[in-house]
């Protein structure tokens, strides 16, 4: 693999783009590399906790996990100046229309400071502009978690100087949603489609025509309820817990984004565990995850108004849509609405190599990051 694939093809040249891959996690970062849609090869290098806690901010890893990439690169005898383009997961930007973006020199710097965020996805942008810059490449970021296409009357909430934004599994959603739409010869803008991401955490959108025109704010406690994260809940005693003295400002957020739902309610973040408590008979646990199913569906429901009934399909995809039981269940409620699309497990690194892909081909336009949120810029 240490020379781009040129191709002759009815006397013209044929290039495959070779892409690199890049998702940083808290603990480790995968990497996956392709040539053109076909996978060669992929890896999740993993990061002691120990080492990490070296640095003091997130971005001071910055060499260490670069590096890291190289290292894996060399294992598969790959060389650096033989990759294309540098795609990386977004993080710590303001909102921004979905599509795939240059890494300029202001997405660079919201991406080094954590602008939006504190999270290890903030690396993503800054090790594939790093790498791309050996050698003069073009480095992306693809719909990042930020994607904000919503409607206008969609952010108005009850509480003046309070906005519905738009945190969720962007990158995912409109993955599944491309793959849909090339498997019926569609063009993803042709089509109205709910997807429903159902991993850690749970985002049901509306799909309308190319755009997701309403989501819920999965990332900060909207929605249904899911694993880790609470989903809406009464305002009223939340208030209450936080004046209570009892709870800390980290441990309420906490409670809302990583130990709220199956975690608050069964004391496990694993669907598989809470399908192995059903089997044994739990109807504690029984009713919950039921009620978690039930949530899902009211917002699918809730969805299919906002399309006004128009719903050429509805996707079920992120980790949970592998289990039967609640595909079933969500099949029960939600089945009149439409036809019904299992798309298990996430597609994070294929989104990430198609988005850099299509903008390689002339398919899109890659885009420039304004540092302008979209509801401010229109």
């Amino acid at each position: 693999y240490n020379t781009n694939i040129k191709l002759k093809i009815g006397g013209r040249r044929m290039e495959k783009f070779r892409i690199l891959t890049i998702n940083p996690g808290s603990t480790s970062t995968k990497i996956a590399l392709y040539d053109d849609e076909e996978l060669i090869f992929k890896e999740e290098l993993t990061h002691e906790a120990s080492k990490l806690e070296e640095y003091k901010t997130t971005s001071d890893q910055l060499p260490y996990r670069t590096e890291m990439v190289i290292e894996a690169l060399k294992k598969h005898n790959i060389e650096l100046s033989s990759i294309d383009a540098f795609s990386g997961r977004g993080g710590g930007l303001v909102s921004v229309k979905g599509g795939t973006y240059n890494v300029n020199d202001l997405l660079l710097e919201h991406a080094r400071i954590g602008y939006t965020v504190q999270h290890a996805s903030i690396l993503g942008a800054q090790i594939a502009y790093n790498l791309a810059q050996k050698f003069g490449k073009r480095s992306f970021v693809v719909n990042p978690i930020t994607v904000d296409e919503k409607e206008e009357v969609t952010r108005i909430s009850g509480i003046k100087g309070v906005y519905n934004v738009s945190m969720f599994h962007a990158l995912n959603q409109k993955e599944v949603a491309y793959r849909y739409a090339k498997s019926i010869n569609k063009r993803y803008d042709e089509l109205n489609l709910i997807v429903a991401h159902m991993g850690g955490g749970i985002s049901v959108g509306a799909h309308k025509k190319g755009r997701i025109v309403d989501v819920n704010n999965a990332a900060e406690g909207d929605g249904p309820f899911s694993p880790t994260r609470s989903g809406s809940v009464t305002l009223m005693p939340i208030v209450e817990m936080c004046y209570s003295g009892k709870y800390t400002e980290k441990e309420m957020k906490e409670l809302i984004t990583k130990k709220g739902g199956l975690v608050s309610l069964l004391g496990t973040s694993d669907a598989r565990d809470v399908d192995a408590m059903i089997e044994k008979g739990d109807k504690e646990a029984k009713l919950v995850y039921d009620a978690m199913i039930y949530q899902v569906a009211k917002a699918i429901g809730a969805y299919s108004v906002i399309l006004k009934g128009k719903v050429d399909a509805i996707i079920l995809t992120g980790g949970i849509a592998r289990d039967e039981y609640v595909v079933e269940g969500l099949k029960d409620y939600v089945s009149y609405l439409g036809k019904i699309v299992v798309i298990p497990g996430e597609k994070e690194m294929d989104a990430l190599a198609n988005g850099a892909l299509r903008v390689l081909r002339g398919e899109e336009e890659a885009l420039e990051y304004t540092g302008i949120p979209v509801w401010q810029a229109k």
